[in-house]
């Protein structure tokens, strides 16, 4: 079997052979590295091997056309189609293929679930995903990314405990949704040891695609966050999620005045040390109330907050200036962005507050950029240094 050190040597060969020739190079290829892409330095190599495909392109959000693609190369007598492309050394992308897609734009697309249903799919040879109810795609992980294993897989750590409770609130006349409680390795044994506390949006994508308890459990275990306890508190709908976290009082009051309550009450919460946190605009509901009670919430985790232009911007764009102007803030502040989120909705808003934050001396702040967009992939390549540093252990 030929071993190519490289996807350019492949290609090579391949063509200076007949076209009837080359399927069988193919074979050894895939054969020889089943995982893709195939990642050299700063380059990432994608292929699709499929018999009767028309067209293939990779759709990725940092592709600025309409639609988002870039069309593979079909290699003549084959199967294979491929395409190389440049990325940042620090890039963490989601992304999908799609394949015999009509290629015409999206913004004249009437029926834009069926397509994304008929034609576009994970990469079946790239073992990297993220997948929910809503969402399947494939992760780019470039060599100097962040971590994103499989958090569940990870041998000899030992593992809390998350318990589904149901909830309902007078403030938002919301019933029965579900609240998951982690509880940290040792909780059940240190009968006399109150914890604290990280209020968490979104409590479905938590305890699911962002796998928030797995990734607690091995920051316990190596030092890097002391044991707290966390609640995830499932989200409504789309427009629920905006009506309900988007600087709204009672959202707030539904925190302090009911949630905290119940958890309180069957849980062994430490008073003085509690936090909260989101990802998208539940990081915004997690800023409105630490900026509401900064004594309560003394610890704030915000990944991916959109303060600026777009819906709701003349709430959102008030934001930078609630942190200058405010007298006490939290004690402790992670902050995160992903540099190919919208850049006037995310990423300019996102620096403006850091340079308001950093000169605030009596805040332990942090502030990142990741090589990401704004999804699931890069919310779950900052979970694990925001919740290391908003509950830093022994070793941070």
């Amino acid at each position: 079997m030929p071993d190519w050190n490289s996807f350019n040597a492949f290609l090579t060969e391949a063509m200076q052979v007949k076209p009837d020739e080359r399927q069988g190079l193919v074979d050894s290829l895939l054969s020889q590295r089943p995982a893709w892409p195939w990642i050299e330095n700063t380059k990432a190599t994608f292929v699709f091997s499929r018999a009767g495909t028309e067209n293939i392109a990779l759709n990725l959000d940092t592709i600025k056309s309409d639609p988002p693609f870039a069309p593979m190369t079909h290699m003549e007598g084959t199967t294979l189609w491929y395409l190389t492309r440049e990325f940042e050394q620090d890039d963490l992308l989601d992304y999908l293929l799609a394949v015999n897609d009509p290629m015409t734009p999206l913004a004249q697309e009437k029926d834009i679930v069926g397509r994304v249903s008929r034609h576009w799919q994970v990469d079946p040879l790239n073992p990297t995903k993220i997948d929910s109810g809503q969402v399947h795609v494939s992760v780019l992980q470039m060599p100097e990314a962040r971590p994103f294993p499989d958090w569940s897989a990870m041998k000899g750590v030992t593992r809390g405990q998350v318990t589904e409770h149901e909830i309902g609130s007078r403030q938002l006349s919301f019933t029965g949704r579900k609240l998951w409680v982690y509880t940290p390795p040792g909780y059940t044994q240190a009968t006399g040891k109150d914890y604290p506390l990280l209020i968490l949006q979104d409590g479905q994508w938590c305890t699911g695609p962002l796998q928030v308890p797995y990734i607690a459990d091995a920051l316990i275990k190596h030092g890097r966050m002391e044991p707290i306890v966390i609640t995830m508190i499932q989200s409504g709908n789309q427009d629920e999620r905006a009506r309900e976290f988007i600087s709204n009082d009672r959202y707030y009051l539904f925190m302090l005045m009911e949630l905290l309550p119940y958890v309180q009450t069957h849980y062994r919460i430490d008073p003085i040390r509690m936090g909260v946190g989101g990802v998208a605009v539940g990081a915004v509901a997690a800023a409105h109330a630490a900026l509401m009670n900064p004594t309560a919430f003394s610890h704030l985790m915000m990944i991916s907050p959109p303060l600026g232009r777009g819906p709701n911007q003349d709430q959102l764009q008030r934001y930078a200036n609630r942190f200058e102007k405010i007298e006490t803030l939290p004690k402790r502040i992670f902050q995160s962005v992903g540099r190919y989120e919208a850049s006037s909705r995310f990423l300019k808003p996102a620096r403006e507050l850091r340079d308001i934050l950093e000169t605030r001396r009596e805040v332990d702040y942090r502030y990142v950029e990741l090589g990401s967009g704004h999804g699931l992939v890069g919310f779950k390549g900052a979970l694990p240094e925001a919740l290391a540093w908003v509950f830093p252990g022994e070793s941070a």
